[in-house]
């Protein structure tokens, strides 16, 4: 038995000396310690010794059992050492190294003309307000005087999601909802998306963005929506900016009237972009309809206002000479990188 012992010591000495992975280590220890292990074997044959050896073969086993102990704890830490060394050898930084150049974010174009407009548009004493883009038809349409007949509202041109609720088509809702809730003194612009169905083009998107605006108080005229444009149109594009007011027709609005900017491409000579005409329309605009103040509780014969819608993209293509919109829905980091 003593000499089995010392084989077992041997063994397992030459085997964790060769072993190459904690998994093998495991193994061995499973083999020589284990519940069945060669060393409990030996040790259940101790019943067959003399009183007097069984205390010398039970020392010297637990002598065994302690070496191979200490063997696989040195080997244990041994690999974990190698491993820790090979990591850091793996991982090992060059501090010298120049570090990685991350990109810088930028704003969207469009969200820098928004922020832009809407600071002019809060100098002149307006409140931005929002509203849902998944909205009633009563105030996308009715509300504005647009009876259920009014092209507008055919699906052509809207998108319906059931029969009285669609994307909205204009800001103008937000309108109508603010005066429900609102009497007059009223000046509040109200950005956000529109859905229309258009076709897609250098200067059409079934999505945009508008930034509608509307004032309500007694006396307030045509020559005050023309001065708050005009001042709009300067401070955005520069002083230098010409405008010009064509008669138009609106169902909500009346007076109405279509205000272009000149061309930026052509600077009014006619080019693609602006269809030969030199100008480039870029909002609507007219005295609120007496019909729409009345029917949400304004009286007409006291209070007057006037409304105007401006597409943000067209815009943003003014603000810095873009020839198609379909670049700013793209995610073209060539363009958008410009905008740093």
């Amino acid at each position: 038995m003593k000499n089995a012992l010392e084989q077992i010591r041997r063994e397992a000495g030459e085997l964790l000396s060769a072993a190459a992975d904690a998994k093998t280590v495991e193994e061995l220890r499973i083999r020589y310690l284990g519940k069945k292990g060669e060393l409990t074997g030996i040790l259940k044959q101790m019943g067959s010794l003399s009183a007097e050896e069984r205390p010398v073969m039970g020392q010297l086993a637990n002598q065994v059992r302690e070496a191979i102990e200490t063997m696989l704890t040195e080997k244990t830490d041994a690999l974990r050492a190698s491993a820790l060394a090979e990591k850091l050898q793996s991982e090992r930084l060059d501090v010298t190294m120049p570090g990685k150049v991350r990109p810088v974010g930028s704003r969207h174009p469009l969200n820098v003309v928004l922020e832009e407009a809407k600071e002019i548009f809060y100098g002149m004493g307006f409140t931005a307000v929002e509203g849902p883009e998944v909205e009633y038809d009563h105030y996308c349409f009715e509300a504005l005087n647009m009876p259920k007949t009014h092209p507008a509202r055919d699906t052509q041109d809207t998108f319906y999601i059931t029969d009285d609720i669609v994307l909205r088509t204009q800001t103008s809702s937000v309108q109508v909802r603010t005066m429900e809730k609102q009497k007059p003194p009223i000046r509040i612009i109200s950005p956000g998306r529109v859905y229309r169905s258009d076709q897609v083009d250098a200067t059409h998107s079934p999505l945009f963005h508008q930034i509608e605006g509307l004032v309500v108080d007694k006396g307030v005229t045509m020559g005050d929506l023309k001065g708050i444009l005009e001042t709009f149109a300067k401070r955005l594009f520069g002083e230098d900016a010409k405008v010009r007011f064509r008669p138009h027709h609106f169902p909500y609005t009346e007076p109405s009237a279509e205000m272009d900017t000149m061309c930026y491409e052509c600077h009014g000579e006619g080019c693609r972009l602006c269809k030969g005409e030199g100008y480039i329309e870029l909002l609507g605009c007219g005295m609120v309809h007496p019909k729409v103040l009345s029917d949400l509780g304004i009286d007409p014969e006291v209070y007057s206002g006037y409304a105007f819608g401006i597409g943000l993209e067209r815009i943003a293509m003014r603000r810095f000479g873009i020839g198609d919109m379909r670049l700013f829905y793209e995610n073209d980091m060539r363009f958008l990188g410009q905008f740093l």
